[in-house]
């Protein structure tokens, strides 16, 4: 990948992938006002904006850091798979992407319930809490992936081992 075209894609990948991370940091707070607020207005109003921030923010910004990390790896000589933090760093991607495709069912019906007005019942009251959790978790993970390419400790895969 020439010079140009690489500073290019490793912006891409930092912007879309811290970006990521903020919309994260701002659905569990969201996650937080909801599970914890006491004015209905409120609460119903912090699950209609997690639900858009899931879905214009969220979503958009994980699809394409997954994308721009492969690009920029493929492109540099870090590799896909020959460096254990890469390989690493890929995996708690795919594994966050993959839940957080699945979490956006919970969170688009708590927004529907809250944008129509409907009762939140013992059900709601579970998925309220599974949402500030998997928020949590989700801050955990992103968090540890950019420590991982900011340290980017020694450590060559089994492929990486390999003569050229």
């Amino acid at each position: 990948m020439p010079p140009g075209v690489r500073r290019w894609a490793l912006t891409a990948h930092v912007v879309t992938s811290v970006g990521w991370l903020g919309a994260v940091a701002a659905f569990l707070a969201l996650a937080v006002a909801g599970l914890a607020g006491q004015d209905p207005a409120a609460v119903r109003g912090a699950y209609v904006g997690a639900q858009v921030v899931t879905e214009a923010v969220i979503v958009p910004l994980c699809l394409a850091s997954l994308v721009s990390g492969v690009a920029q790896s493929l492109g540099t000589q870090w590799g896909l798979l020959r460096h254990w933090w890469v390989a690493i760093k890929l995996g708690l991607t795919v594994a966050a992407t993959a839940l957080l495709l699945l979490h956006t069912q919970p969170i688009g019906h708590l927004g529907e319930l809250a944008s129509t007005g409907a009762a939140f019942g013992a059900e709601t009251g579970r998925m309220q809490v599974q949402l500030l959790v998997d928020a949590a978790a989700a801050l955990v993970v992103l968090v540890g992936a950019t420590a991982l390419a900011v340290v980017k400790p020694r450590g060559l895969t089994t492929l990486g081992r390999r003569p050229a």
